[in-house]
């Protein structure tokens, strides 16, 4: 598990509100993850992800389709991320990923 410390607490609360705000205008929000294992020949990445708001999803580890491979070009295990999450027919597709970023 994260170690949580009140800072911690304080950057994960602004970044949900952040979050929420941008989803009720029609974007997707981007989610705090950790790339545990890459499968590029699949297009699928697994993901240790904070709270995805527009999913109604909590924070867990799971696997997640990737829309275009291309974004997983760079990306290693471990890697801190921040990813945007929509379901797309049953199946949960990673849109957009950024490296090393903050909200």
């Amino acid at each position: 598990m994260w170690k949580m410390t009140g800072k911690t607490v304080a950057t994960m609360l602004a970044t949900t509100l952040v979050s929420v705000a941008a989803f009720a205008d029609g974007h997707l929000p981007e989610v705090e993850a950790e790339v545990r294992r890459i499968d590029q020949n699949a297009g699928k990445i697994t993901l240790r992800h904070g709270n995805i708001p527009n999913l109604d999803m909590p924070p867990m580890t799971m696997v997640f389709v990737v829309d275009e491979r291309a974004s997983m070009d760079g990306l290693e295990t471990g890697d801190r991320i921040l990813v945007t999450v929509e379901q797309i027919e049953g199946a949960y597709v990673v849109k957009s990923i950024r490296v090393n970023a903050t909200p």
